[in-house]
């Protein structure tokens, strides 16, 4: 992977990744705050790792204090969800050893695809499928509640 071109305040940053269909390049929005802005998140990891170029999610060793020069593999990031999803009390709900079970690093993948309330088009390209068969998938019970059949036939 390429370091991401970071283009203007109110603009958008664009990276270069390699698929299971090959290279492809993606659009990475801006967000309405700083607070939840991916392209800000980006621009102060690289500055705090020192990422010049090279995979862009690293192993993070010495208390926080060392950024290794090695790709994240998907274990790792499965085990970085889960424990994230268990801090921040998602699904509270459910017994911890159930709630392990329940996210991994796909969940991230699926959940913007579910909460994006856009044209399947655009998810598509986005996660890079090839298939609007595939992007379905992703969108876990999207319309489950905003398109209510009950509803609309007068009931």
């Amino acid at each position: 992977m390429t370091r991401p071109r970071i283009l203007p305040a109110g603009s958008r940053s664009s990276t270069t990744l390699r698929g299971k269909t090959g290279w492809r390049e993606l659009e990475i929005g801006r967000g309405s705050s700083d607070a939840t802005c991916p392209v800000v998140a980006l621009q102060i990891w690289l500055k705090l790792a020192r990422i010049g170029h090279g995979p862009l999610f690293r192993r993070v060793r010495g208390q926080g204090k060392e950024v290794g020069p090695d790709r994240l593999g998907d274990q790792q990031v499965a085990r970085l969800v889960k424990r994230a999803a268990l801090v921040a009390g998602v699904r509270a709900d459910l017994p911890e050893g159930e709630r392990e079970t329940k996210f991994a690093g796909h969940s991230l993948r699926a959940g913007l695809a579910s909460s994006a309330e856009v044209d399947e088009r655009y998810v598509q390209k986005q996660l890079g499928h090839a298939s609007a068969e595939m992007t379905r998938k992703y969108q876990r019970r999207r319309d489950r509640f905003r398109v209510n059949l009950t509803k609309a036939a007068g009931l």
